[in-house]
């Protein structure tokens, strides 16, 4: 009897015992770092990887894959954190039910986009995070959508906007906007006052195109490939790496060229561009919120996933 009431208080200490150190674990998870993680706890290396080795051992299983000075989660450490979440989330419920105040997000988001939505659609969406998490401090870079994507499986972003898919099997993508491509031409060029022009006409007119790896450059490609034809159909005169440089360039008179209507809508409605459609080409495309499923999403990437609105119909602005 006496070694069954042993046994009983020694399930009874084990069911009571708290997991320790799940801040760190979900910090270090969040960041695929130590080092990142020690520096948002305000911790040293090596307390933050004590703290992890202490869980480890306490469960008796390895949480994290170390690679290239990058960690990830293993299954045992995935399986982990949807726990650890719920639990901190809870621990910040209890205080607000407690005190009657909020508390505040605070982390850091780090963005890649690409020039469409990074320049176009990412400032409102920044305005509204700000406003509901004043606390959240967000570091964007803007490269093309292929850029991007290869920012997003290195860990160097915890999210990206992108104008077209990767072929990464690690990346998950979320629609939530739309874009359409139109020919841009100067307010004193022949076709000014035209609605659309063909394809055939197009290829007599010098073009200027974004760089390889660009979303609005792979869009016009596949169109182009759809129809039967490829940019070597086109006179390419110019190839320039950035949306500015292009509408500029068309200004100046140097050739047409194939941009987002987000990219002109200022130019246009100032009387300085005019945009065409393209008979029988379809130059749509969605724009995509994307993240590395190995890794798992802090809690302001998850809050700015939140702001983004389902997908509209696809061909209609956001």
């Amino acid at each position: 009897m006496g070694n069954g009431d042993n046994a009983e208080g020694e399930v009874r200490s084990m069911n009571s015992e708290q997991l320790p150190n799940l801040e760190t674990f979900a910090k270090a998870a969040e960041l695929s770092s130590f080092t990142a993680a020690a520096k948002a706890l305000r911790l040293t290396q090596a307390a933050v990887s004590q703290r992890v080795a202490a869980l480890e051992m306490d469960l008796g299983v390895s949480l994290f894959l170390r690679q290239g000075g990058r960690v990830l989660l293993t299954e045992a450490g995935q399986r982990l954190h949807g726990y650890a979440n719920r639990i901190l989330d809870l621990h910040r419920e209890a205080r607000r039910e407690t005190t009657g105040r909020p508390v505040p997000v605070i982390g850091e988001l780090s963005l890649a986009a690409s020039s469409v939505p990074g320049e176009h659609l990412l400032p409102t969406l920044l305005t509204v995070l700000r406003q509901r998490h004043p606390h959240v401090r967000v570091k964007v870079t803007v490269a093309d959508s292929e850029v991007v994507l290869r920012q997003i499986e290195r860990g160097r972003a915890q999210l990206g906007l992108v104008g077209m898919k990767g072929d990464s099997v690690h990346l998950d993508y979320r629609c939530f906007a739309c874009d359409t491509l139109a020919v841009v031409v100067p307010a004193p060029h022949a076709w000014s006052r035209r609605k659309q022009v063909t394809l055939a006409q197009l290829a007599e007119q010098p073009l200027i195109v974004r760089e390889v790896g660009s979303g609005s450059r792979g869009c016009l490609e596949q169109a182009l490939s759809e129809s039967g034809r490829s940019l070597r159909d086109l006179r390419v005169a110019l190839e320039l790496g950035s949306n500015e440089s292009i509408k500029e360039a068309v200004l100046q008179g140097l050739g047409l060229a194939v941009l987002s209507t987000h990219a002109v809508e200022n130019e246009v409605q100032a009387g300085r561009l005019r945009t065409l459609t393209i008979r029988g080409l379809s130059l749509q495309r969605e724009m995509f919120a994307v993240w590395d499923h190995r890794r798992v999403l802090s809690i302001p990437a998850r809050l700015f996933l939140d702001l983004l609105e389902p997908c509209p119909a696809h061909g209609t602005h956001p």
